[in-house]
């Protein structure tokens, strides 16, 4: 199966960034498929996504084992510190690196965050001992280029395919997820976590020549004629009752999301896999998630019916919370297909949410606030990985894996009561 992911993987990006340029001016032959410069933009910039997360991702399946063996690695609290650091740092600089992007434009803003990025890889494959190795995941985060990417993705798309260009982002990101629990050990086997980190850093560099050299250039329309647009720009967002909604959201998405591997993991070693085969599951269930996604979520959307795929896909990842409490506190071994299953279900309503969230933020958000907006944005859901990172644990820890799933579902009941009374926005063609 591995060797089957990556010769797709590159169809998919050389089929994405080759079409030829369509002008702007010229009328597409439907308003629901993309033109030939949608194409590129959307590929350039969910490889750029693709590289940068298999950057944060390979290293999470092997850091807690490899820094172990680091001086200082003997305290499970400072590594588990040093690995969330990046969502730390990245919450703080999520909003000014979007602001930014606004005022100075998509791609030096992506530039230097992929340099700040590629310079916190450097740091920690050199890094002697865990007080640096955690000073490198902090200024990993710190290249915080989310908001700035998906703003770009925004300004070069219309309305009517934002959310089939996001999709493409966030399978890029569930693609990279799913390699990492593949290809992480046997990495960690071959070059250690120092070799993990320079081989972050090198991705990083690549995703600046994707930008530079593969991306289209950036339309001027979202940059303000004067500052106080700017400034005036993030105090739209933080009123806006439709956005906080979505940032609501996906603080809940991620938290849940990272809180659920504080137990999953254990349970599939109950239900008899090993560590080492967990990806047999991860990997399938995300691939056929995604098909599933793509076969539903669009046709939906055409239909004018986005808000119920979108209310759909939050109850569908709160049935796999109660499901998973429900096997939890049975009081016997989890079985294996079950979990299987729960997991595919997840991940349909994961990526799912992950391709209409940002799309409808950036149709939601004034033309000249998109970048702060998707700062407001990214910044809550840097925030949703530490806090189920760090509660998760405690959750796990004092109340067991029933108690997790229980907030987890819990969590997820309140956003749905909030997020009911949204409405999709009309479409632009």
């Amino acid at each position: 199966m591995r060797q089957a992911i990556l010769p797709a993987a590159c169809f998919l990006i050389v089929s994405s960034t080759s079409a030829p340029p369509v002008s702007s001016d010229a009328p597409a032959p439907d308003a629901n498929r993309m033109t030939g410069e949608e194409r590129r933009a959307s590929g350039a910039l969910a490889l750029v996504f693709a590289l940068r997360m298999l950057g944060l991702f390979i290293v999470l399946p092997v850091f807690s084992l490899e820094a172990a063996r680091l001086p200082g690695g003997d305290d499970p609290a400072r590594v588990g510190f040093a690995m969330g650091l990046y969502g730390l740092t990245q919450a703080f600089l999520q909003i000014p690196f979007g602001i930014a992007s606004d005022r100075f434009g998509r791609k030096p803003t992506i530039v230097a965050g992929l340099l700040v990025f590629a310079a916190g890889s450097a740091i920690a494959a050199w890094a002697p001992d865990l007080t640096w190795l955690s000073i490198g995941r902090a200024v990993q985060g710190a290249g915080a280029i989310s908001a700035a990417v998906t703003a770009f993705l925004a300004d070069v798309t219309r309305d009517s395919v934002r959310t089939k260009a996001m999709a493409m982002v966030g399978a890029s990101i569930a693609l990279m997820f799913a390699l990492s629990l593949v290809i992480a050990p046997l990495l960690a086997g071959w070059v250690g976590l120092p070799g993990i980190f320079g081989m972050t850093c090198t991705l990083a560099l690549l995703g600046i020549a994707v930008v530079l050299w593969v991306a289209p250039p950036e339309p001027r329309v979202h940059r303000p004629s004067d500052m106080q647009q700017v400034r005036g720009g993030l105090g739209e967002v933080l009123r806006h009752a439709g956005l906080l909604r979505l940032n609501l959201g996906v603080f809940v998405l991620h938290a849940v999301q990272l809180a659920m591997w504080m137990a999953v993991p254990a349970m599939l070693v109950q239900a008899g896999l090993a560590k080492a085969d967990h990806w047999q599951v991860y990997l399938p269930a995300v691939a056929a998630s995604l098909l599933v996604m793509g076969g539903v979520l669009f046709p939906m959307e055409r239909k004018g019916r986005l808000r119920a795929a979108f209310l759909i896909a939050i109850a569908l990842i709160g049935v796999v919370q109660i499901g998973l409490w429900w096997l939890a506190g049975s009081g016997e071994a989890p079985g294996l297909w079950a979990l299987g299953g729960l997991m595919f279900v997840f991940f349909i309503g994961f990526n799912t949410l992950e391709a209409s969230q940002p799309s409808l933020v950036s149709k939601l958000a004034p033309a000249h606030a998109r970048g702060a907006a998707l700062g407001v944005y990214n910044t809550l859901q840097s925030v949703g990985f530490f806090v189920g990172g760090a509660v998760g644990g405690w959750l796990a820890r004092a109340h067991g894996a029933s108690g997790l799933f229980a907030v987890c579902a819990l969590g997820t009941l309140v956003w749905l009561v909030a997020a009911w009374p949204m409405q999709a926005p009309a479409v632009k063609r």
